[in-house]
């Protein structure tokens, strides 16, 4: 079986373009820090193998090392680990296998799924490096190919809504899993600032690759949650077109309440139970005015927190929802309209249009070609 040619691919973008199922068998903890969307962790070591390896190759070399994993994977765990690649490839026969750097253990593990199964499994030359690499280059690159459109208007205005009826969008606030604003947390943890250049970075790809230049993205701070929008990426926005969305305030508190009362506690009780989960949306409510203090000042703030306790006491007490809306009205006319107000006035140069939902779909089909999907 040794002799048997074991192929390598290094077509990274048809890998990408193509959603290639990715078979992943670095350790957990590099996963963890960064991997691409199509990919599945299903290591040949884990973490505490990879530690005690890591220690045997600094302290005795190579050698020594790689002796030191064929015993740590034997037996059992060798059958179980090639067991779960075996139901892998079952599942992804076009897939492709890499490790970091496509040595070492991406040949073993390729070899060792041969011998087992008679299977001849790709590995990526170059590995997850390589990979990552190429979507670094090519993120710059396709920035300097596209247009972008930037959708501004008001907190709570439906920018995501509007976002997601069209094609031709990235959808920044999706793919760094956080809805922008101090109160716009996620029950599970954002992912990893690498997995969320990767993504990005192949979004990017097709579009360019389609030679579509024209495409829509909400206006951000640089920071969304504790993840950053890539700077090649928000250094063009910038720089881009703004369209600014308008709606009444009432339709802005409906937008709100929808997404920050009725789906982020539905979320969180999915997640925790109905009982834990209530518990845990409401302390996340009060720790998002916590942390804006500072800005709304002493008194409005203590008014802003007294709304919102009552609006959740009246909610445990009697079901009833409505009286979020209170508290949700303030915050937008009090707080983030004078904000929004001040942010505007710096972009006064780059607006280009200024309508309501059913004018702004109007004027990207019109102006730049950017349908509904």
């Amino acid at each position: 079986m040794s002799q048997i040619e074991l192929p390598q691919i290094d077509d990274l973008r048809s890998l990408f373009l193509k959603d290639t199922p990715l078979l992943d068998v670095r350790a957990p903890v590099e996963f963890a820090q960064g991997a691409f969307p199509t990919a599945e962790n299903h290591p040949l070591i884990n973490d505490d193998e990879r530690e005690a390896i890591g220690t045997q190759y600094k302290n005795a070399g190579q050698d020594e090392a790689v002796k030191l994993g064929h015993e740590l994977v034997q037996g059992d765990v060798k059958a179980q680990r090639i067991e779960s690649w075996k139901q892998f490839i079952q599942q992804h026969p076009q897939g492709v296998l890499y490790c970091f750097r496509g040595g070492m253990r991406s040949k073993i593990s390729q070899q060792w799924i041969a011998e087992q199964t008679g299977i001849i499994y790709p590995r990526v030359k170059g590995g997850y490096k390589a990979m990552r690499r190429f979507l670094i280059d090519e993120l710059e690159a396709s920035v300097n190919k596209i247009q972008p459109v930037i959708l501004g208007g008001s907190t709570g205005i439906g920018k995501t809504l509007l976002l997601n009826q069209l094609k031709q969008k990235v959808d920044l606030e999706g793919i760094l899993y956080h809805r922008g604003s101090v109160f716009g947390k996620h029950v599970t943890p954002q992912p990893s600032q690498i997995d969320i250049e990767n993504k990005i970075s192949i979004e990017l790809l097709r579009f360019c690759e389609q030679g579509i230049k024209h495409i829509l993205f909400e206006d951000e701070a640089p920071n969304i949650g504790s993840r950053r929008i890539p700077e090649v990426l928000f250094n063009k926005m910038k720089q881009s077109p703004l369209v600014l969305l308008e709606a009444s305030v009432d339709e802005r508190v409906e937008i709100t309440f929808q997404e920050y009362i009725v789906e982020a506690l539905a979320e969180h009780q999915t997640y925790y139970g109905e009982e834990k989960g209530f518990a845990a949306w409401a302390a996340q409510l009060h720790e998002a005015m916590d942390k804006i203090q500072r800005r709304l000042g002493g008194e409005r703030y203590k008014a802003l927190k007294k709304l919102l306790a009552e609006a959740i006491e009246i909610q445990q007490q009697t079901a009833e929802i409505q009286y979020h809306k209170n508290w949700i009205r303030a915050l937008l006319v009090d707080y983030y309209d004078p904000m929004y107000a001040y942010q505007i006035s710096k972009k006064e140069s780059r607006i280009v249009f200024r309508g309501d939902q059913a004018e702004v779909l109007d004027y990207l089909r019109d102006y730049y070609q950017i349908d509904e999907g």
